[in-house]
């Protein structure tokens, strides 16, 4: 942490981003009690029911309640941008859940140019640059790819099924530009996952997907942090593909030395 971030901490107090706790201590915005939940949450199968044509295989790190979406909806819409590290981390253990230990490509479900104006920047980019950082550092060949761009669509909040599978299908378009590498990447091995913070009905993945199909880029998983509660969770467990000497369970930072730590993340 560098040092501009610790005296914000220290003169910037908030509440806990998972539960909205005053005048607790914090690391990285969030309580002990917080961290602990959000650590015990297992990646597992998930999925939205009806399942929409074409959506890979998906893995969440819990349901979309709680302490998760109290952090999720912290980072993404109430600036606590310092939540990006610990959320990569934990993004991190789904994708190795997902997939087998090997090369490994990252494709993020593009932002529009307005939410990622709103957002300071996209958001989902900056989970995923964290995630391929923890991933490496396990000892996976693990990198970002963009091949995707999102045009202007209608708030999903406002749509139903329907309309959300018609608004991604008519928002989503490959990057010429950057389809070859991945393309080749895809051919020698390197598994192809498509990340995104939470899954709800599946129609923006399923559409991603689409279009990356439809390039010849096969996408052999989906990865998230949280399942809105219609979905069929399917299994728990550990991870199967968690390298050896990496736990996904270890606390990351915000859960080192918690105890005793008044500082807390800025908005």
């Amino acid at each position: 942490m560098s040092l501009l971030g610790t005296l914000a901490d220290l003169v910037l107090p908030a509440a806990c981003a998972g539960c909205g706790a005053d005048r607790v201590p914090l690391r990285y915005g969030v309580c002990a009690p917080c961290a602990a939940a959000l650590e015990a949450l297992t990646p597992a199968p998930a999925g939205p029911s009806p399942r929409p044509a074409g959506l890979p295989p998906c893995t969440a790190l819990g349901a979309y309640g709680g302490p998760l979406r109290g952090v999720l909806l912290a980072y993404k819409e109430r600036g606590r941008h310092r939540l990006a590290r610990p959320l990569g981390h934990l993004l991190a253990g789904v994708v190795a859940a997902a997939v087998p230990p090997g090369p490994v490509l990252l494709v993020c479900v593009p932002s529009t140019a307005r939410a990622a104006r709103e957002r300071r920047g996209d958001h989902l980019a900056r989970l995923a640059a964290h995630g391929v950082r923890r991933l490496r550092a396990a000892g996976w060949d693990a990198a970002v790819v963009r091949p995707l761009r999102a045009l202007p669509r209608p708030d999903s909040a406002t749509l139903d099924r329907s309309g959300r599978a018609a608004a991604a299908r008519a928002s989503l378009r490959a990057r010429p530009s950057r389809l070859a590498p991945v393309r080749r990447a895809a051919t020698e091995g390197a598994r192809v996952v498509l990340v995104d913070d939470i899954v709800t009905t599946g129609a923006t993945l399923a559409a991603a997907t689409a279009v990356l199909n439809r390039e010849n880029v096969p996408v052999d998983a989906v990865a998230v942090l949280a399942a809105t509660r219609r979905r069929e969770r399917i299994t728990g467990g550990d991870s199967p593909h968690a390298p050896d000497g990496a736990s996904w369970a270890n606390p990351p930072e915000w859960v080192a030395r918690t105890k005793g730590d008044s500082r807390a993340s800025r908005r």
